[in-house]
């Protein structure tokens, strides 16, 4: 690298390779993601604390600052959410740019930049790096391995955390930011830098977890030492789940079967193949077939040892053959599973390559078709491939060490698209002939070359995606109406606020209040719902409410009163208008409108010579019913809080469900019924699902889902990464066979 800076301010930015650039859009794919869940949660935390400032605030400028603005961003809360959500991304995605540039750049940069500035944007500076600083120290661990991480991507030996893209500085300029543009207000910018504080902050530990997890799982510094090293929870999850499993995780386990099964030089053939970059999808494998597990590993091990001339692989050959003709003459399905094949197999050396790869797949087979979640005639599917996958991952090691080797890629996908074949169909649906056909294919041509099962995971993988594509066409009605749903619950909650704010006093008059709360709240939902083509129809509601409220308040001057009588007949028209517009047209707006009369009437005929002993009577009485209200209505809150279901765990269940997850659904009569998520909507309040049956799609809210899985009426089908999770459950039995063994 220069040492001279004006040197590489004009360096071009190298070009990413497809893997590198696969790597850093993944990572700002999930960065992106895990941020943003966050941000409804944030931004109530963040209006709770501007209203808890403007209570405590002494300055009566700065407390009227704070309320206004924790009143925008509570009642402006989507807005605020699309706005953020889309600075994030693009502060990652800026953040990498410069990464990718001369490290030394941006230092020069900075150090420009800050000779420029004014004090004010020194002091935010400082500020914003004394709230980063407390963050980097709670996530050193994470951060420390990340800047490692991220070094290797960059072929550097390590990154500083003033490089990192994902460092705390990011965040908290990005919100920042991100307030500046969402209010208008100059003033209220400097009110937020003091809240973004450990407590109100989204939770970043996670996130920068999850980048770590990200990076293990490409192979990417797996092996930091223990400090650094990424660790996951083995407590299962709330519904009974395991947790996601890591690529490094069965790495480990399979590094310890091996060594123990058959020598530490077994091992290191494969540890050679895999840091060379381990399986390449549509390659020649011919290095795999003359060579036992030797990924790219040594000739001494190809001249020694040929799989393709064994008596086992002769038998596979033979028996694969066999069952081929079978089905195509009684188009039979079912097979013997493996671990039964194997007492039929030639004897095997104990503890050499043949016998140890025979029963961990074995093993393998056997967890998959125990998964309650795939349905019978797929498994009988995945039966069919047994002697393929064996012969496959006998003339590859790769086999068990890369998850998107191909021969495990077609086991996993016929899991993962077992849901969406629609089972009233039967064998005449498109997609269980699909699978069938491409599972035949492999049945009877698979002989020596791997690239098969690239071809036929190829077929099927785009088979599947215009199937899918079909399917988005179809749901975008319904996306249509769930966006209306939510964008009239959004408008009712503003209104909901709105109107809160002023009888939440406890001053306004009985009738009035409850007139406002039955129906001016749908006037202001009808002008929020409006606003986009009618941006001036929420001020003006909001505008006539307020003159209502006034107009029945105590008049004790005449300038007050005749003040009253000149503004009322416009006030009174602009009530009549918004009330014809949600059609409140019955007996009650009738009587509504003769009490205004009467209320009013009474505040003229109030006799004017009121002493001030008598006026400062009238104002403590006002004081004291206003004070006994909110009381009154503070009370009745806490009683409704108190019947509220409190948070569980299966809130953040329905939180974390991702588009494409298959769920089961339990009726009332004990029948299940399967169902896709296709679509969440913006606030995650409605879920858009789909079942095999195409032509059928339903919503359901938060709440009823939540609720659905608290009564276990709905489980998460695991039809994701089976080969890995079954590859896990067979070693992790191994292991406690051979603690038992060692025991005994």
């Amino acid at each position: 690298m220069s040492s001279n800076p004006i040197d590489n301010l004009s360096r071009p930015v190298p070009p990413l390779s497809a893997t590198t650039g696969d790597v850093w859009h993944a990572l700002i794919q999930q960065a992106t993601h895990l941020s943003v869940a966050q941000l409804d949660a944030f931004s109530a935390r963040l209006s709770n604390a501007l209203f808890a400032a403007s209570e405590q605030s002494g300055d009566a400028k700065e407390a009227s600052l704070s309320f206004s603005a924790a009143h925008l961003l509570k009642n402006n809360a989507y807005a605020f959410y699309y706005l953020t959500s889309a600075a994030i991304e693009a502060s990652f995605r800026k953040e990498i740019q410069v990464l990718r540039s001369d490290v030394s750049t941006k230092a020069t940069q900075d150090d420009i930049a800050m000779t420029l500035v004014s004090y004010e944007e020194m002091d935010r500076k400082l500020a914003l790096g004394r709230v980063s600083r407390a963050i980097e120290l709670t996530n050193a661990e994470e951060l420390a391995a990340l800047n490692m991480r991220l070094g290797k991507v960059l072929d550097r030996e390590s990154l500083s955390i003033a490089q990192n893209p994902f460092r705390p500085e990011v965040f908290l300029n990005t919100l920042q930011a991100a307030w500046c543009e969402f209010s208008t207000d100059a003033a209220s910018h400097q009110l937020i830098l003091p809240l973004l504080r450990t407590d109100i902050l989204f939770e970043l530990t996670p996130i920068l977890r999850a980048l770590n997890e990200t990076l293990v799982a490409r192979g990417i510094l797996p092996d930091l030492q223990e400090s650094y090293r990424v660790k996951r929870s083995a407590a299962g999850s709330v519904d009974g789940r395991k947790p996601e499993l890591t690529n490094s995780e069965i790495a480990k386990k399979l590094k310890r079967y091996f060594t123990q099964q058959e020598g530490e030089h077994f091992y290191a053939e494969n540890e050679q193949g895999n840091n060379a970059g381990g399986y390449s999808a549509g390659g020649s494998q011919q290095g795999h077939v003359n060579a036992p597990y030797a990924a790219g590993g040594a000739q001494q091990a190809q001249a020694s040892y040929n799989v393709v001339d064994t008596k086992l692989f002769q038998y596979l050959a033979d028996l694969q053959k066999n069952m081929a003709m079978r089905q195509m003459a009684s188009g039979a399905q079912e097979a013997m599973r493996l671990s039964q094949m194997r007492e039929l197999m030639p004897e095997m050396p104990s503890g050499g390559v043949e016998k140890n790869t025979v029963e961990l797949l074995s093993k393998v087979f056997d967890t998959v078709f125990h998964n309650q979640d795939i349905p019978p005639k797929i498994k009988e599917l995945i039966g069919l491939l047994q002697v393929p996958v064996l012969k496959a991952a006998l003339m590859d090691k790769d086999f068990f060490f890369q998850e998107n080797h191909p021969a495990r890629r077609l086991i996993d996908l016929l899991s993962k698209y077992s849901a969406s074949w629609d089972q009233q169909k039967g064998t005449e649906d498109p997609i269980f002939q699909t699978m069938q056909r491409n599972v035949s294919r492999v049945q009877q041509e698979f002989d020596q070359k791997i690239d098969l099962f690239d071809e036929v995971v190829s077929e099927l993988e785009t088979f599947m995606e215009k199937e899918e594509a079909a399917r988005a066409a179809e749901i975008a009605e319904p996306i249509t109406r769930a966006l209306q749903r939510e964008k009239f619950k959004q408008a009712n909650i503003s209104a909901t606020n709105e109107v809160a704010l002023r009888v939440g006093t406890g001053e306004v008059a009985a009738f009035v209040e409850t007139f406002l709360e039955n129906r001016w709240v749908k006037v202001l939902t009808l002008a929020y719902s409006v606003k986009d083509d009618k941006p001036h129809a929420i001020a003006d509601a909001i505008k006539t409410m307020d003159e209502l409220i006034w107009s029945v308040k105590p008049k004790i001057t005449l300038e007050q009163r005749q003040e009253m009588v000149n503004r009322l007949p416009v006030v009174l028209s602009r009530l009549n208008k918004w009330l014809s517009l949600i059609k409140w047209e019955d007996a009650d707006r009738m009587q509504f409108f003769a009490d205004l009369a009467e209320c009013h009437a009474a505040i003229v005929r109030a006799p004017l010579d009121l002493t001030p002993e008598r006026q400062l009577e009238m104002a403590v009485e006002v004081a004291q019913k206003a004070a006994e209200r909110r009381i009154e209505k503070r009370v009745l809150a806490e009683q409704g809080v108190e019947t509220e279901i409190a948070p569980d765990d299966f809130v953040d269940i329905v939180a974390n469900l991702e588009r494409g997850v298959w769920l089961q659904f339990t009726k009332k009569d004990g029948s299940t019924h399967n169902v896709r998520l296709a679509w969440v909507s913006p606030m995650r309040s409605l879920y858009i699902f789909t079942s095999s049956q195409k032509e059928k799609s339903f919503s359901v809210s938060t709440e009823e889902l939540e609720q659905n899985f608290r009564d276990k009426k709905a489980q998460i089908l695991v039809l994701d990464k089976v080969v890995d999770r079954a590859l896990m459950a067979a070693l992790d039995e191994n292991e406690v066979e051979a603690k038992a063994e060692t025991v005994s």
